[in-house]
């Protein structure tokens, strides 16, 4: 499948493998239920290591191995399924600062939102081309988040609506 990352293809260099069975050398991503029953090899086998989490997994039961972890793939197997939003913003909130990669059904609109999240790669199959995923790259220039996540060029909604007001420090209403 074509990966995107920074609106350009890139090719896949990482091997992915099962539940059990031989593990190939080189760059590995394995399914989480795997990571929990092999860390110790895994961790200590040449290579890059990544994992796929699935959405009904927690960020935090990754925690302990984010330092080791390169490559972290969340699946988005619907269109209107929303989790790994969550679970990428939680990972980032984390310090997690490896590759986060968007897996299954992932859109051309939905591109802006993956990426305010902290997704940097996406699996993006042969349905759109790649004039059209550069294209949605561009079609947001604000965001709603704040933070470390957004592109140079996007502003905050709230700055820039507010931009003649002074800023308001205090939200007494905020408790």
């Amino acid at each position: 499948m074509p990966l995107l990352k920074n609106n350009t293809l890139v090719p896949e260099t990482w091997l992915h493998t099962s539940a059990d069975g031989e593990l190939p050398a080189g760059d590995v991503v394995v399914p989480f239920a795997r990571l929990l029953k092999e860390w110790e090899q895994l961790s200590k086998r040449p290579g890059k290591l990544g994992v796929s989490l699935g959405n009904v997994d927690r960020a935090e039961a990754l925690a302990m191995f984010l330092p080791k972890l390169q490559l972290i793939e969340l699946p988005f197997p619907a269109f209107n399924d929303g989790r790994a939003y969550s679970i990428a913003r939680q990972l980032r909130q984390m310090g997690y600062r490896g590759e986060l990669r968007a897996t299954g059904n992932v859109l051309p609109d939905q591109l802006q939102f993956m990426l305010q999240v902290g997704f940097d790669t996406f699996d993006i199959g042969e349905r759109f081309t790649l004039a059209t995923w550069q294209q949605a790259s561009k079609l947001m220039s604000l965001a709603y988040q704040r933070g470390l996540y957004r592109r140079n060029d996007e502003a905050e909604i709230w700055t820039e609506r507010h931009t003649d007001a002074e800023p308001w420090l205090e939200q007494p209403h905020a408790g």
